[in-house]
């Protein structure tokens, strides 16, 4: 047996930093995809050529195509426009359905057993165009924001306590971006709950710079978004399936019934493992987190509804 082909689509800096990531594992076979010639192509070479000093021997392959995609077990898909200073979520969302739509459906013409993770924002919508092009079952489309989310709220959290990062576990539910949902009585510091250790209006600026994480890198780098931490979390995603590890994170996808959400792509925690999206875990919510759960869910209807009205003019 050959080692896993793992396919990231868009060789930008996302999708260049996962596939280093992931050769960095040396665990896998990694393609990397984008139209702009010779862009995957010098990416994994130079990605190659890092392999004697950092110790891996994986294939890493650029195409323009996706022939050498054939046969993957996961895809990574984070092509699409960037979101530029000032431009709101929803201007991205024609441009971005199109890409994702014709991405999907040459990908899983290809591999027809594979499981993709979306990256592409508006990531909720994103999910949705999937879903509809692919006729994949719901357990293989995920998209990739509330691990994201909960690793900066983990950040932030770590850097006001003074405490180390990884000893903090926090969970995000709800859309990426303006309406997620943090579960403070969910995120604890070595198994202690959040609200013994700060103040409550301390965790609530956190919650707020947390929901513009995104943006404030945008702020900051004035030109291009966030990459080392959204591939940081994909890759994560990745290892969670293929190790079948079985590890809750939270993660978009389509949910029919739980948490009384239906018919809507959201972001709750889910169980990955070797089938992808193994279960959708249900926690017990406050009325306050169900309600704003539900707004989540609204907003993402109305992002899909538009979709579904640019994709069909």
């Amino acid at each position: 047996m050959g080692r896993p082909k793992i396919t990231v689509v868009g060789a930008g800096n996302v999708g260049g930093t996962t596939a280093q990531r992931l050769a960095e594992k040396d665990a896998y076979d990694v393609v990397l995809v984008d139209i702009v010639e010779g862009v995957p192509q010098g990416k994994a070479l130079d990605i190659s050529q890092a392999g004697p000093v950092c110790g891996y021997s994986t294939k890493v392959v650029g195409s323009n195509g996706y022939e050498e995609s054939a046969g993957s077990s996961i895809a990574v898909v984070t092509s699409g426009m960037p979101r530029k200073p000032g431009m709101s979520r929803d201007e991205l969302l024609a441009t971005n359905a199109k890409i994702v739509s014709s991405v999907v459906t040459e990908l899983v013409s290809r591999s027809p057993d594979i499981i993709l993770i979306l990256v592409t924002n508006p990531l909720d919508a994103m999910v949705h165009v999937a879903r509809n092009v692919s006729g994949l079952p719901k357990s293989r489309i995920i998209g990739m924001a509330g691990v994201l989310d909960s690793a900066r709220m983990r950040t932030f959290i770590a850097q006001e306590l003074n405490v180390p990062a990884p000893d903090v576990e926090a969970m995000v539910l709800g859309g990426h971006g303006d309406t997620m949902v943090p579960l403070p009585r969910y995120t604890t510091v070595k198994g202690k709950p959040i609200s013994d250790l700060m103040p409550k209006h301390r965790l609530e600026a956190i919650v707020q710079r947390t929901r513009d994480g995104g943006a404030e890198i945008v702020g900051l780098l004035k030109t291009g978004s966030a990459f080392y931490a959204p591939s940081a979390s994909a890759v994560d995603m990745v290892e969670a399936i293929h190790k079948d590890q079985k590890r809750v994170m939270p993660c978009a996808v389509f949910c029919d019934g739980e948490y009384g959400l239906r018919n809507v792509v959201v972001g709750v925690p889910v169980k990955l493992g070797k089938g992808g999206a193994e279960q959708i875990m249900v926690y017990d919510l406050t009325p306050d987190e169900q309600k704003a759960l539900e707004a989540s869910a609204n907003a993402v209807r109305e992002l899909c509804a538009t979709v579904d009205r640019v994709m069909t003019n």
